[in-house]
């Protein structure tokens, strides 16, 4: 699709005044996006391209672009609220934290709050080397977690090492699904916290084996270290439950949440956690402040998107889309068996794995060029991130299937043609 000329100035733009190596990135992968109007699971491009948005950006799109609902609590809320005073007690963020209270159960009972997910990430494992008064933090190769000081310690080596944040003294790492790995890390009882996402997105939605997250949990007991649930892509509803570590039957003693429960209007994240976790709140209120964390505004779309997800035909049409995206997936699959050879996939959480080097990447694109967005998992750029909404219509998800399987043909038909047709596993890793 040719660029207009608005379009080919507001990129020269936002190379010169932005961010020039990833602005150029998508140019190179062809592409050309610029969102402009978007509408439920739906973007438009300033161009006028319609794409369905299966990326949602990480999950903060969960219940649709906009959400009429959100809108209009936001504009009622803004008839006697702002963002409030960080300080105080105030009536959204008092009933937000009791809400979150119920819904997550396990005993986590206080919320803390901040504006985004990497900064909550931070204050959970500030909280955890708090309560156990130790520092060593175990996460997962490859993990993700966000990019603040600390977060970007817990993740791999693709973003802590660009601004010297890598820390081996206090941050280590060990194979996913690799129960024996963690506990010889965690044998000498002097990590303060394990923090997993309940399933990684970044790594590409690798799902964890039965047993796993249990075991991890039993271990974290065993050794005394706290276990951090990053629920930040996973919870919302997106598992089939309302958090992904409900989905595998296990109590964290700190969770984290961003992304969705912000229903993509207003920016907020959270921190919630047992009072051992949370055991400052009692010694030093003051101890962490964050000055837009817990915006009165973002504590009552919070609250409504809440609301949404927990009403009771919500959880018959994620599973339906669940058992939909499946079923029509894998008939794509079949009809591409040498080219796309897996589906990760827990409720509408979901990886499409690609047996060619960085195949998701060649996929991408034809998906954009057929109308849908998603993107490639950065650290296995052999899986493609496929995440419908949880609210997604019927019509658009036969609609979806239907672009995916001729994008996914001509991504197939592309890679067979170019000059390397190796196309075992082993070449594609």
């Amino acid at each position: 699709m040719e660029q207009s000329p608005a379009k080919k100035e507001f990129i020269a733009k936002s190379k010169e005044f932005w961010n020039p190596n990833k602005t150029q990135f998508w140019q190179d992968q062809h592409v050309d996006l610029v969102i402009d109007r978007r509408e439920g699971y739906l973007l438009y491009d300033m161009d006028g391209r319609r794409l369905i948005d299966v990326h949602l950006n990480g999950g903060t799109y969960n219940i649709g672009h906009r959400h009429p609902e959100l809108i209009e609590v936001l504009h009622r809320g803004t008839t006697r609220f702002d963002m409030g005073n960080h300080h105080f007690p105030a009536l959204g963020r008092t009933a937000l934290a009791e809400e979150l209270a119920k819904v997550c159960g396990g005993g986590m009972q206080y919320t803390m709050y901040t504006a985004g997910g990497a900064e909550a990430i931070d204050l959970a494992i500030k909280c955890a080397r708090n309560a156990t008064q130790k520092r060593k933090i175990l996460s997962i190769v490859n993990a993700y977690h966000g990019h603040s000081g600390l977060s970007v310690a817990t993740g791999a080596d693709r973003f802590s090492k660009t601004f010297l944040s890598d820390r081996p003294d206090e941050f280590f790492n060990v194979p996913f699904n690799d129960l024996n790995a963690m506990e010889d890390a965690l044998k000498g009882k002097d990590f303060a916290a394990v923090i997993m996402e309940t399933i990684p997105a970044t790594y590409g939605f690798p799902m964890p084996v039965p047993g796993y997250l249990t075991g991890v949990k039993q271990l974290c007991e065993k050794y005394e270290a706290l276990y951090i649930a990053d629920e930040v892509q996973t919870g919302m509803m997106r598992t089939g439950a309302m958090w992904g570590y409900q989905r595998y039957g296990i109590e964290p003693d700190i969770m984290v949440t961003g992304k969705g429960i912000s229903g993509g209007i207003y920016p907020i994240a959270c921190v919630v956690a047992t009072e051992r976790a949370a055991v400052w709140l009692k010694q030093d209120g003051f101890a962490h402040m964050s000055t837009m964390g817990g915006a009165e505004l973002g504590c009552l779309v919070a609250l409504k998107t809440l609301e949404i997800l927990q009403r009771p035909q919500t959880l018959p049409i994620v599973n339906y889309i669940s058992e939909t995206m499946l079923s029509g997936l894998t008939e794509i699959m079949n009809l591409y068996s040498d080219f796309f050879v897996g589906i990760r996939q827990c409720g509408v959480v979901m990886g499409l794995e690609f047996d060619y080097p960085e195949g998701a990447k060649p996929v991408m694109k034809h998906l954009y060029e057929h109308g849908v967005w998603a993107i490639f998992s950065t650290l296995d750029p052999r899986v493609l991130q496929f995440k419908p909404g949880v609210l997604m219509p019927t019509a658009l998800c036969e609609e979806l299937l239907e672009r995916v399987e001729r994008a996914i043909g001509l991504a197939r038909a592309e890679c067979m043609g170019s000059k390397s047709k190796r196309w075992t596993r082993s070449a594609a890793e």
